[in-house]
């Protein structure tokens, strides 16, 4: 008995040290070996990811999609590119994707560094025909090449795709942010923190709801995702119909995978194939990471197709056990939450917002 008290003495001081080091109810934020931060690389990377320039008609810059005042998002249901062009998907929140451990919704990307590349090529998005445009710029613009000599300590003929990328991740390694009511409430034990139907929201959160059960929080963090992919039945409708057929031609002809996909659905119906495409495993049609919910109040509209406006409307889906399809993930079913409930789970998610998030506007 005196071991495990001492036991529990200990964890409760390490805990109180770990998050006084660092932002409450986060952990470390892990940085490549090849990647070390530094000032002069972040402040790049932040000027490469709010400019323009980096796209086929000079109006798009990551920043377009992911604005500080929207915590990072655009606050439209699919993303926006070039000359107007909408993609398939909603665009996630920036802040805390240093935690994930795949990136894009369908977690193709398995870093920051091999995520930043992608949208520059995306015909919707940036639109540019390759990445040596964004070099050839670069290398023209004296500010730049000064900046890149600072930061990686070399001479405009070296600058390449891959030291751009690494400047962007860089600058998103530094959107970080905890420390909200959520957390001084439940890992800084100041019990007015929260409101009292946040408080209730919470114990929702944790049991019957069965939120945390994707959305993790453990006894000294809370990343609120377990880095997992799962069908809620979101979108589904638009595929239905095809599923059984092209599961039954996948098997057939396993070996023409992309041409049967694109035979059988059109490009928004390709983009509720989700995980699939990526590892082109039947059981994963549908699945897509779970999100972090942390500023989910700043970052709607809601789900990978931005079809939920309210968390009203998310925590309505949930209740009601999502959309039926073959592949409905068995965490999802019909929860019977009462009115009360649901109004204090959202009092909930809205205490999840920090403090410097809530002062951008």
């Amino acid at each position: 008995m005196k071991i495990i008290k001492a036991l529990l003495i200990f964890f409760i001081i390490y805990s109180k040290l770990t998050l006084a080091d660092e932002i409450l109810g986060l952990p470390p934020v892990l940085v490549p070996e090849d990647n070390p931060q530094s000032p002069e690389k972040i402040a790049l990377g932040q000027r490469l990811f709010e400019d323009n320039c980096f796209s086929a008609d000079g109006t798009v810059s990551c920043s377009s999609c992911h604005q500080k005042a929207r915590a990072f998002t655009d606050g439209l249901r699919v993303a926006q590119g070039i000359t107007g062009l909408e993609g398939t998907r909603n665009a996630p929140t920036v802040v805390n994707a240093a935690f994930y451990t795949s990136l894009f919704l369908d977690g193709r990307r398995d870093s920051l560094e091999t995520q930043a590349g992608d949208p520059f090529l995306n015909p919707i998005e940036h639109g540019l025909p390759s990445h040596q445009v964004i070099v050839d710029l670069i290398r023209r613009d004296n500010v730049y090449v000064g900046q890149f000599m600072q930061a990686f300590g070399i001479n405009p003929d070296a600058i390449s795709i891959e030291h751009v990328v690494k400047a962007i991740a860089s600058y998103e390694r530094t959107l970080v942010s905890g420390n909200s009511p959520f957390d001084r409430y439940f890992f800084g034990e100041d019990k007015t923190a929260m409101s009292k139907a946040a408080v209730r929201g919470l114990n929702v959160f944790r049991r019957k709801g069965n939120c945390a059960n994707c959305h993790e929080i453990t006894w000294n963090q809370a990343l609120f995702t377990d880095n997992r992919f799962y069908n809620l039945g979101v979108g589904f409708g638009r595929i239905n119909e095809k599923v059984t057929e092209f599961i039954e031609t996948v098997k057939r002809s396993p070996t023409s995978l992309s041409a049967t996909v694109n035979a059988f659905f059109n490009q928004q119906q390709r983009s509720e194939l989700g995980r699939f495409l990526v590892t082109r495993v039947v059981s994963d049609i549908g699945k897509f990471r779970t999100p972090t919910l942390r500023n989910i109040e700043r970052t709607g509209p809601y789900m990978h197709d931005g079809s939920q406006k309210t968390l009203e409307d998310v925590v309505a889906y949930y209740d009601k056990g999502g959309n039926k399809n073959p592949f409905l993930d068995p965490a999802i079913f019909p929860l019977k939450l009462s009115d009360q409930e649901k109004a204090d789970l959202v009092s909930f998610l809205k205490a999840l917002t920090s403090p410097e998030v809530a002062r951008l506007h």
